[in-house]
């Protein structure tokens, strides 16, 4: 039997206000609101592909990070996070934290750099 035909139209991060982490993703990425409704925001990649969606959810928990052995089950783990790809380190890590992320207290692998998003997702910045 053939499989269906598939394609990823979206990647979706749950937060306490959809609005204001996607705030947070256009500053970053610089990528145009293509759809805006209460409780979600969607963001287009210039380039194309599936683009970034935030949905508001009442009961969210901030992930913790880094997930170690000794996490307590009964928090948040880290479920999701995005890569990416940028041409200077350095200066996306200043533009990233000027658009209110927070660089990670533990990094690692030091070709890349690890920071939180305002509702607590992490996110790598990496050299390609």
């Amino acid at each position: 039997m053939d499989a269906p035909r598939m394609s990823l139209s979206g990647i979706v991060l749950d937060s306490p206000d959809a609005r204001e982490l996607a705030a947070f993703y256009q500053r970053l990425l610089g990528w145009p609101v293509q759809q805006d409704e209460p409780g979600w925001v969607k963001l287009a990649s210039p380039e194309g592909g599936p683009g970034l969606s935030f949905q508001t959810e009442p009961g969210y928990r901030r992930p913790h990070w880094p997930v170690k052995e000794n996490t307590p089950p009964d928090q948040q783990q880290m479920m999701i996070h995005l890569d990416i790809r940028v041409d200077d380190l350095e200066a996306a890590g200043r533009h990233a934290l000027a658009a209110g992320a927070v660089l990670a207290d533990y990094q690692p692998q030091s070709d890349v750099r690890v920071y939180l998003d305002p509702a607590g997702h992490p996110f790598c910045l990496f050299l390609h």
